[in-house]
């Protein structure tokens, strides 16, 4: 969001995914965990919290389907988290958004 000609260095979609943990409402730093790739605790901990806690439409600006199409099924996520994103993977996975 920018006000002003200025960039908001804390989006409101992080500080509702990471309310607890202000040292990650940073998006740069939210990218860069993101390229460390499925193998990393971090990047599995990041994901996890989006798919409980974030907006579909958030998790998507840092998450591909696929990414969490593979994660899902190794994330410990509620049930309620798990179907949604289940049905969200089935419905989307393969369709082209570009």
């Amino acid at each position: 969001m920018k006000v002003q000609g200025k960039k908001e260095k804390t989006p409101n979609f992080l500080k509702a995914v990471f309310w607890d943990y202000p040292e990650f409402a940073d998006f740069e730093k939210i990218e860069e965990i993101a390229r460390a790739g499925f193998d990393d605790k971090l990047y599995r901990w990041v994901m996890k919290r989006f798919l409980e806690y974030g907006r579909v439409v958030d998790t998507l600006q840092v998450f591909s389907i696929d990414e969490i199409a593979k994660g899902l099924e190794h994330l410990p996520l509620s049930p309620y988290a798990k179907r949604k994103w289940r049905r969200i993977v089935e419905v989307y996975a393969g369709s082209s958004r570009e």
